[in-house]
């Protein structure tokens, strides 16, 4: 399994706090099969075209020289297009592996617009955007994502937000279901999150196809700067508490 989305670089934004965090989480990953890793730290849209501070150069030397071998470490950054995507970023020097593959993020109110004109913008300076976890944006719907998806973003749900109640957990599934998630990710932060919890999920939806997709085929074809591949649908089987909701909604 590969895992796109990390803040465990250490000491440099809101997640692991040191290499010995880092390196503990690591290996936890690798005991749930988990081979490469993206490292990718908060950066903002308006300094991207400066590339990776030096502090986020002195926290790689040290990750990568302690982390454990059983698991390959790739460098990106997760950046928050709080303006127009800098024309420098297509240097590549922020992309995930150096690939045309960009991770960025929005605040969580953004609306729907906003998200499509953002990364438009990025597509047209010749990148593709990585969308993190559209399901926490409250502009997300079944129809926004695939309307960011038509202009050539790729989605990246959270693999933990699929067994959430409600909400957030809803409209995680709710892409899986209509195949608009293109590969999951754990946004660990030095904790427990894990990529490795979706797949007691998926396999109970008989999701083994969408699994392998997910969580190895589209993640090594971006960091290899391939085209990912089409989700299918997955049958996700509703509670009866959806079912009801789904019921008065209609009417």
């Amino acid at each position: 399994m590969i895992d796109l989305h990390s803040h465990l670089l250490p000491g440099v934004d809101d997640g692991s706090r040191s290499v010995e965090q880092s390196v503990r989480v690591l290996r936890a990953f690798a005991a749930k099969g988990i081979t490469n890793l993206a490292c990718t730290p908060h950066l903002l849209a308006s300094t991207a075209h400066l590339g990776f501070p030096p502090a986020y150069d002195a926290a790689w030397a040290a990750l990568t020289a302690a982390a454990p071998p059983e698991i390959t470490l790739h460098r990106g950054a997760e950046v928050m297009l709080d303006r127009p995507i800098p024309a420098g970023a297509a240097d590549r020097v922020i992309t995930i592996n150096n690939s045309r593959y960009l991770l960025v993020e929005f605040p969580r109110m953004v609306p729907a617009e906003i998200v499509a004109r953002a990364l438009y913008e990025v597509i047209q300076i010749g990148l593709v955007p990585i969308l993190a976890h559209p399901e926490r944006y409250t502009s997300c719907s079944v129809q926004t994502v695939r309307a960011w998806r038509e202009l050539g973003a790729v989605m990246q749900v959270d693999a933990t937000t699929l067994t959430l109640p409600r909400s957030r957990g809803d409209r995680a599934r709710d892409l899986v279901r209509h195949g608009l998630a293109d590969i999951l990710a754990a946004d660990n932060h030095g904790d427990e999150r894990n990529i490795a919890t979706a797949l007691d999920w998926l396999s109970e939806h008989d999701g083994a196809e969408q699994a392998l997709l997910m969580l190895d085929v589209n993640p090594r074809a971006i960091l290899d700067d391939l085209a990912t591949y089409e989700m299918d649908p997955l049958p996700v089987r509703d509670s009866l508490w959806r079912k009801m909701r789904r019921m008065f909604e209609d009417e």
